[in-house]
């Protein structure tokens, strides 16, 4: 018999609005966070803290938590195509704002994702986004910090 690794938390640092959030919830639960970004990053003192620069290619942020992130461990982005891919690998997900990816939704996330991407080409829309708020932040920390306790209690 093997013994369980708890889970990672892998973030899709670059434009990440609540690192400081997340670091501060994987220190409660003591999980290891890997920030991915295609740019410098602060570093950090804290060995439970590994910041990733990947190269300035397309997607190479996304491409490399998608082949790293596993069974349970946790994925913070915004980037949809991104939390297909990882929900997908059976992490658990959710963006910056507190929504969760899952099983469920990713479909019609992904298509919502499409959609609006058609009618941003055609000028049948703007594309503007909301501003990010700090009940997004809120709603980011109850989801997270659920998510966190989910994972543990998954690779137990």
């Amino acid at each position: 018999m093997t013994a369980n690794i708890a889970p990672v938390i892998y973030v899709d640092a670059d434009a990440c609005p609540v690192k400081a959030e997340i670091l501060k919830v994987a220190e409660r639960h003591g999980l290891k966070t890997i920030l991915v970004a295609n740019s410098g990053l602060r570093p950090s003192r804290d060995p439970m803290i590994e910041n990733v620069i990947v190269s300035a290619g397309f997607d190479a942020a996304d491409n490399w938590i998608a082949e790293n992130a596993g069974e349970n461990d946790l994925v913070i982005t915004a980037d949809v195509p991104l939390a297909v891919r990882t929900v997908a690998n059976g992490c658990l997900v959710c963006g910056p704002t507190g929504r969760e990816f899952n099983e469920k939704n990713i479909g019609m996330a992904s298509a919502m994702r499409d959609l609006g991407a058609h009618l941003r080409e055609t000028g049948e829309s703007k594309g503007y986004n909301a501003a990010f708020s700090q009940k997004d932040r809120s709603t980011f920390l109850q989801v997270f910090d659920q998510l966190c306790r989910k994972a543990i209690r998954a690779k137990q």
